[in-house]
């Protein structure tokens, strides 16, 4: 099996080459990724994400996202920026729940009319 095409955490439309990635490309990227229903639920949780939070993919599939799996990030910054539809937007940010305080990046994508959103993480 060949191993996805280079893709950074800053690549332009990158939530359209997410949505049609494999989930062992996905799980191969270096960084980060959480891709959720309009709801919050967790559709797809991978390798990288998993490794840093501690969680397994299998744990967080259809659990609220904001609610259940990280409520630290239930706030205005993350979970209040996702629900903007056309959104794209990096911001520093800090993970602190069932963990001492972490530094990411977030990269949070929204396009327009999806039914998907994406939390990209780049972990320090």
């Amino acid at each position: 099996m060949n191993s996805p095409p280079f893709l950074s955490f800053t690549a332009p439309d990158i939530a359209s080459t997410l949505s049609s990635m494999p989930d062992e490309d996905l799980d191969r990227l270096q960084f980060g990724v959480i891709e959720m229903d309009i709801d919050g639920r967790v559709l797809r949780y991978n390798a990288v994400e998993s490794r840093y939070s501690g969680l397994t993919p299998e744990r967080v599939a259809g659990r609220h996202f904001f609610r259940e799996v990280a409520p630290c990030a239930d706030n205005a910054t993350v979970s209040g920026r996702l629900s903007l539809d056309g959104l794209d937007e990096t911001t520093p940010y800090t993970f602190s729940l069932r963990m001492k305080p972490v530094p990411v990046t977030l990269r949070m994508l929204r396009p327009v009319g999806s039914q998907r959103m994406y939390l990209l993480v780049r972990w320090s």
